[in-house]
Parts: structure tokens; C-alpha cells; sequence
């Protein structure tokens, strides 16, 4: 507001001149010539009000001639300039007050106010400059600050651009895979291919209401799985096995949307595709004090080499996402072989409740 800082000046001021007239008042007290208080204060408190109308004076002075490295010389020379002019004046007032206040006190007189503004100027000057240094303080605190907010804003920005850039790539992924599958169940199975199509259709509107949506709730996440698996279980038939175990109070948990479609697809491809008795995926989430954890597991062949054999885009993306949202070191995601056979690929990330206002009373995720 326009209005504090003048009040801010005011107030900064007045402190000032009470605890000067303190000063005077008990410095004085004791002695032949003791000084009212009522005295004392109207004294110091004139002396400070002075300089509280000089303080804008000289703060528009600072903001307007800036000493900086590039140009300290000739705002140096301006400052030193209008510093000594105000000084003078402000010497020569409170010497003014000084003479009204400290006869009977003093030994002062007009006689003498010239030799008092010569004793005065120094103090003035100080003055001055104190209140400069000050507001150059501050003007740099707030250069700081607002350039660090930009920064923040930049990076946040550029981190919503990377993260929207790797939900688009891992669009088309899985939708070449899906029309690949869909190809191939034409002349075969077309009845699949049209079922496969429809399955598409609902998924893929399903997927534009999130658009530009980068966290959801757990719930809502399952839900666009379930569309899917739904897909790859045309596919598969039964060759394809699924079951979810799915604590409740996880379903209201806030996670990157899409985050669990292309680790289950991972498993597909890569632990069930390949073997013509198909096989079982597993797929589990459980809160566990602030961590959400969530796990796909499948009996498929494994990793013949840690974290090189399976991944490709869809494993990429999910790692690069997960450090965009949450940074190096607050969150996990490992993938591993299972101990007899298959590959488990686990993610923990912090537990946030989702804004989405999911009840999650019907869980509908503990298929077997």
C-alpha cells in the first residue's frame, strides 16, 4: 500500500526522537539546569520530524541515481552534491532548534549559528548517506528477490514444458502399439478388432478430459488403467492375467497421471507377449507412513541386464517425470528381477491427498 511507507518513515522517527529526548530529559535531571519533559520532546521530536520529511527526499534520490558499478563515479559526485545541499539545510534548522530549546541550558546563541552548522554538517552527512545505504540495501534485497521468483517461475514453467513434452511422446507409443495390435487382430479376429477399437475410443476420451493434467487421484488412475487392460485383454484373452490388491485409503493419493500405463505395458510386452502360455501381472498399492507405494509385477522372463533389457520409452519417460515432479531425491523407483522368475518395478513417491474429491468407498480393484 502507497500509505505505509510514509507511516513506516513516521513511526522509524519518532522512536528516534522520544529516545533522544530521554536523553535529555534524565541526562539533565540531577543537574542546576534540569529540562521539562514536555520540553524535551518538543525539542527532539521537531529535530526527528525534520529529518522524516528530508527521508523521501533523499530515498527518491537514491531509486533515481542508483550507484552501481558501472556508473559509480558521476552518481557518486550527484549524491555527494545533493547530500551537502541538504545537509546545510537540515544543520541549519536543527541549529535553529538547538538555540530555541537550549537557552538557559547552553551557552548558544544566533551569534553563533554559523559556527553551530560547521559542527553540525558532518552529523547531517552521515545522515544522509545512512539513509542511502539503507535503501540501496533494499533495493537489492528486492532485486533478489524478484529475481529469484522469475527464476523459480522460469523453472517451473520449463518443468511443466518438459513433463507436457513427455506425456505427448508417450501418446503415440502406446497408441502405435495398440493400432499395431489392432492390425493384427483385423483379418484374424476382426470381431476383437472392432471390440479393440471401441475399447480405444472410450480410453483415448477418457485420456483428453485429463489433458494438460499432470497429477490425479490414485482412483482415477486405476480407472484409465482398467480401459487399458480391457484392451490388452481382447488381445490376449486368456492369456493375459490380472489381479489388483489396492489398499483403500491409497485410492485418495495424488500421483502423475499416466504413471502406471506404461510400466504395466512394459509387462505386457516384455513378460507376457513373448511366452504363448501368457502369464499373471500384478499390480499393488499401500501407503506406508508419508510414501505412497506402488508395484507392477509380472512372471514374464525378467532383466537379463539391470535396468537395460526392459525399458525403452515408456520406462524413460516415467523416470524422467518422476524427477521433474519430485525432484532427485524424494522419490523411488527401482526395477528388479523377481526371485524365482519375472520382474517386479517398484515406485514410492511422497503421500499427498488428490484435490479431485475421489471417495473411493467403491474400490472396484481387488480383481483375482
Amino acid at each position: 500500500m502507497c500509505y505505509r511507507r510514509p507511516i513506516f518513515i513516521l513511526g522509524i522517527w519518532t522512536l528516534v526522537g522520544l529516545f533522544f529526548a530521554s536523553q535529555i530529559y534524565f541526562g539533565h535531571i540531577y543537574t542546576t539546569r534540569p529540562v521539562s519533559l514536555a520540553r524535551a520532546i518538543a525539542w527532539q521530536m521537531l529535530a526527528a520530524y525534520l529529518l522524516a520529511f528530508a527521508t523521501p527526499f533523499v530515498l527518491w534520490l537514491a531509486r533515481r541515481f542508483p550507484i552501481e558499478r558501472q556508473n559509480w563515479g558521476r552518481r557518486f559526485l550527484i549524491h555527494m552534491v545533493a547530500g551537502t545541499f541538504l545537509s546545510i539545510i537540515l544543520a541549519l534548522c536543527h541549529a535553529t532548534l538547538d538555540v530555541l530549546f537550549a537557552r538557559g541550558i547552553f551557552q548558544v546563541s544566533f551569534a553563533n549559528l554559523p559556527r553551530m552548522v560547521l559542527y553540525l554538517l558532518d552529523k547531517e552527512l552521515v545522515m544522509y548517506w545512512l539513509i542511502v545505504l539503507i535503501s540501496h540495501a533494499f533495493n537489492y534485497y528486492e532485486r533478489y528477490q524478484s529475481g529469484e521468483l522469475k527464476a523459480s517461475q522460469l523453472e517451473a514453467q520449463l518443468a511443466q514444458s518438459q513433463l507436457q513434452a513427455l506425456k505427448m511422446q508417450l501418446h503415440p507409443h502406446f497408441l502405435f502399439n495398440t493400432l499395431n495390435a489392432i492390425a493384427e487382430l483385423i483379418y484374424k479376429k476382426p470381431e476383437s478388432a472392432e471390440l479393440m477399437v471401441t475399447q480405444l475410443s472410450d480410453m483415448l476420451r477418457l485420456s483428453l478430459d485429463k489433458v494438460g493434467v499432470q497429477e490425479v487421484s490414485l482412483k482415477q488412475e486405476l480407472e484409465f488403467l482398467q480401459r487399458y487392460l480391457e484392451i490388452e485383454q481382447t488381445r490376449f484373452a486368456e492369456r493375459l492375467r490380472v489381479s489388483m490388491e489396492i489398499q483403500p485409503d491409497a485410492l485418495h493419493a495424488s500421483v502423475p497421471n499416466m504413471i502406471l500405463q506404461p510400466l504395466v505395458e512394459n509387462a505386457v510386452r516384455h513378460g507376457i507377449a513373448p511366452r504363448s502360455g501368457g502369464g499373471h501381472i500384478e499390480i499393488r498399492a499401500h501407503r506406508s507412513n508419508d510414501m505412497l507405494n506402488m508395484e507392477v509385477r509380472d512372471d514374464g522372463r525378467g532383466m537379463s541386464e539391470p535396468s537395460t533389457s526392459r525399458g525403452g520409452v515408456g520406462l524413460a519417460n516415467t523416470r524422467a517425470r518422476l524427477h521433474h515432479l519430485y525432484g532427485a531425491n524424494a522419490y523411488r523407483f527401482v526395477l528388479k528381477n523377481g526371485s524365482g522368475r519375472g520382474l517386479t518395478v517398484s515406485l514410492a513417491i511422497p503421500f499427498r491427498e488428490s484435490a479431485t474429491g475421489d471417495d473411493g468407498e467403491d474400490t472396484g480393484f481387488d480383481r483375482r
